[in-house]
């Protein structure tokens, strides 16, 4: 971890607590196939399984890594800014 990540790491913070919309996360219930990528990939623990789709977590924090883009093979995930 690089000096600059914890800057980063702040202003994130501040965004949230600030209630600042960084991102808007989607996921397409017909595309999604159950597989559990994303929640075993998130690095912030955003996603559960809920009767065999995906779901954003009540509070979830995303850090606009995009990890769960890459682990997504349905193409069920997407951004929006």
């Amino acid at each position: 971890m690089g000096i600059f990540s914890f800057f980063k790491k702040d202003k994130d913070k501040e965004k949230v607590e600030s209630h600042e919309e960084v991102h808007s996360i989607q996921i397409n219930a017909e595309n999604c196939q159950g597989c559990g990528r994303c929640v075993s990939v998130c690095p912030n623990n955003a996603y559960e399984l809920i009767e065999g789709k995906s779901s954003l977590k009540e509070n979830f924090t995303c850090r606009d890594c995009k990890v769960c883009l890459a682990a997504c093979s349905n193409d069920a995930i997407t951004f929006v800014n």
